[in-house]
């Protein structure tokens, strides 16, 4: 069986139990960042790269996001030599199914894609896991690039547990990037090509409807 087919049979019987997990606040946007960068008054690109469960969605979701220039599936956390799917699979390599995310900071800031990232990508407050699958390949993580994406994240988790904005405290990590390696081609831009995939249809699918329910002024329809 490939890994395509485990996913989506362990979504199907998580669905048949009831047990599938859903971002506590799926119906509402988190509150906005207290702390935030500056929008660039000039067109001035930046690289942000998380992880919150399967790359699939997360990619599909920011693929949708004005000011996003380019949204890649990936591996970040472990060594150049594990950075493959069938490796990483194993949960013992160190890497997270990441996204690297390249965005106009004259269109969009870090704290709003934060924004987006917790309020409609992934649970935050899931350990070690997203929905059906679970293992530590597919934890939440803000990979930060430099000292101000480390301070707008560690200041925005400690705004949203402060104010109690989801049931359970926020478990993602906030760690240094060190490096980005980008996913076989087949998991490449996987939601847009498989619209039809179960998997896609009940786990993904939503999270871009609701980037449009949440965030109309920052949705982009492709």
């Amino acid at each position: 069986m490939t890994k395509s087919l485990i996913r989506v049979s362990l979504m199907l019987m998580a669905l048949i139990a009831g047990t599938i997990a859903c971002n506590a606040r799926a119906n509402t946007p988190v509150p906005p960042p207290a702390v935030d960068a500056q929008r660039a008054t000039t067109s001035s690109q930046q690289t942000m790269v998380v992880a919150g469960g399967c790359f699939w969605g997360i990619q599909a979701v920011f693929q949708h996001v004005k000011g996003v220039v380019s949204a890649t599936s990936g591996y970040s956390g472990g060594s150049a030599s594990t950075a493959e799917y069938e490796t990483v699979s194993t949960g013992g390599t160190g890497h997270a199914e990441s996204v690297q995310i390249v965005f106009d900071r004259s269109q969009v800031t870090y704290g709003e894609l934060l924004r987006v990232f917790f309020s409609v990508a992934h649970d935050p407050t899931e350990l070690n896991r997203q929905g059906p699958d679970e293992g530590p390949q597919y934890r939440s993580v803000i990979f930060y690039g430099n000292d101000e994406q480390k301070k707008i994240a560690e200041a925005y988790i400690a705004q949203l547990d402060q104010a109690k904005v989801f049931s359970s405290r926020i478990v993602t990590q906030v760690v240094p990037l060190k490096a980005f390696y980008r996913a076989e081609d087949y998991h490449q831009n996987y939601a847009a090509l498989h619209p039809n995939n179960p998997y896609i249809a009940f786990n993904d699918a939503p999270k871009v409807a609701n980037l449009q329910k949440q965030f109309p002024a920052l949705y982009v329809g492709k």
